[in-house]
């Protein structure tokens, strides 16, 4: 706990002393992540602590963000003097009574059938929200100013970073404090078995209903948080690509552990937002984390960071040292393959190749990794074979060593680390 306790603070002070260094771009992705990991966290409470997927928590980010709108346009027009700071308070409260309204109804049904009355609420606002004008603005939304506070004029990304960043510091710190509370362990326990928590005398339902509400109480801060960086929101808020969004962070970073989730949303917004200014072929690679992290690491990134951690006195940390850096060279090769087909075909097949072609009659070479490459010549097709091949060879060589010293450390120490890899690597469970 300590040392946890020391990366924590080094990790906060880094996101206090980076952003004024680095130019309004880096500090707008950074506000992005921020609210991807509260959301994420927030939906997490309700997956991988309550054990309830839902496919429609973009409902509770929407109502958060359209309440803080509404809210900012009576501050900007002098109706309410409401400071800007507590703004997410305004998104938290409605959020909290939609969540609660809603998931009296979706928790009377478990499983497949719970998310998909989740995805179903979400889809009514969505499908609801272009034709209401008056409170969502019809399909351009609605939009306002963010007006001075304490002191704060709020003109600038920096001081809005700063304002998102100390709100999700408090409403992350509020959901790691549940999970330490008698009711948080009742919602663990809610989604180990529900059937026994019903046989000791608890109201499920009722215990259901309060963790719906709360995720989608913390789900609206998130979407407070972005009206409030964008100052506009619309309807597509509540799309179901924002659902999947937050899904594909949770289960990315890890649903069985709380900072799990963070961990995901912050790598994959950030990946998305390098990757997206250099290629359109962004989601099909955030596609493929997925997969692989799915087959390879069902537990996540955070479970990976995890079992390492809980382990780290017992790994043989010189013996893994080798095949963890061919593991690493293996998969650059590997990538650098992937990345030079998809480019390749992104550029040959599109409309401006295609285009050109027929302007001037001739396959023009195309440049990928600062290199000009012919696409008719052979070598430009066996480029990525020669590195594909060895790449997978060295892979599969070096994730056999890997098992072998994580089994061979267990047989010595009698321990469970050898359960920790085969999970990791070949998707057991």
């Amino acid at each position: 706990m300590r040392y946890a306790l020391i990366a924590i603070l080094a990790l906060l002070a880094l996101l206090i002393i980076a952003p004024p260094l680095l130019g309004t771009g880096w500090q707008y992705a950074l506000i992005n992540a921020l609210i991807a990991a509260l959301f994420a966290a927030a939906f997490n409470l309700l997956v991988g602590q309550g054990g309830m997927l839902s496919f429609g928590h973009a409902a509770y980010f929407g109502v958060g963000a359209f309440t803080v709108i509404h809210l900012m346009q009576s501050v900007e027009y002098g109706d309410i003097p409401f400071p800007t700071v507590l703004l997410p308070l305004a998104g938290a409260a409605v959020s909290l009574l939609c969540g609660a309204l809603a998931g009296f109804f979706a928790t009377m049904r478990s499983g497949v059938y719970f998310a998909l009355v989740t995805l179903a609420l979400a889809e009514l606002l969505h499908s609801l929200a272009p034709h209401w004008d008056e409170m969502f603005g019809g399909e351009a939304g609605l939009s306002s100013m963010r007006m001075p506070s304490l002191g704060f004029t709020f003109g600038s990304t920096l001081e809005v970073y700063y304002l998102t960043l100390s709100w999700v510091v408090i409403c992350i710190g509020l959901l790691y404090a549940y999970t330490r509370t008698p009711f948080g362990r009742l919602t663990l326990a809610l989604r180990d078995n529900e059937q026994r928590i019903r046989f000791m005398g608890f109201n499920a339902h009722g215990t259901k209903i309060v963790v719906f509400a709360i995720s989608a109480m913390f789900s609206g801060v998130a979407g407070s948080l972005m009206a409030i960086s964008n100052e506009t929101a619309n309807y597509s808020v509540f799309s179901t690509q924002v659902s999947a969004l937050v899904v594909l962070h949770t289960f990315v970073g890890g649903s069985t552990i709380f900072f799990g989730p963070i961990v995901g949303a912050c790598v994959l917004s950030l990946f998305t937002f390098v990757v997206s200014g250099v290629t359109h072929s962004w989601m099909l690679y955030q596609g493929i984390i997925f997969v692989l992290v799915m087959l390879f690491a069902p537990k996540g990134i955070g479970g990976v960071i995890q079992a390492h951690i809980e382990q780290r006195h017992a790994l043989p940390w010189k013996r893994l040292a080798a095949p963890y850096t061919l593991a690493t060279l293996a998969g650059l090769m590997v990538s650098c393959a992937t990345v030079f087909v998809v480019q390749s075909l992104e550029i040959v097949l599109s409309r401006e190749y295609a285009a050109a072609v027929a302007r001037t009659g001739e396959y023009a070479p195309y440049t990928v990794f600062a290199r000009e490459w012919q696409v008719f010549h052979p070598f430009t097709w066996l480029f990525p074979v020669l590195l594909l091949v060895p790449g997978l060879y060295l892979l599969r060589r070096a994730f056999a060593r890997i098992q072998t010293l994580w089994d061979k450390d267990d047989d010595d120490d009698n321990g469970d680390i050898a359960a920790a890899p085969r999970e990791l690597m070949e998707g057991g469970h």
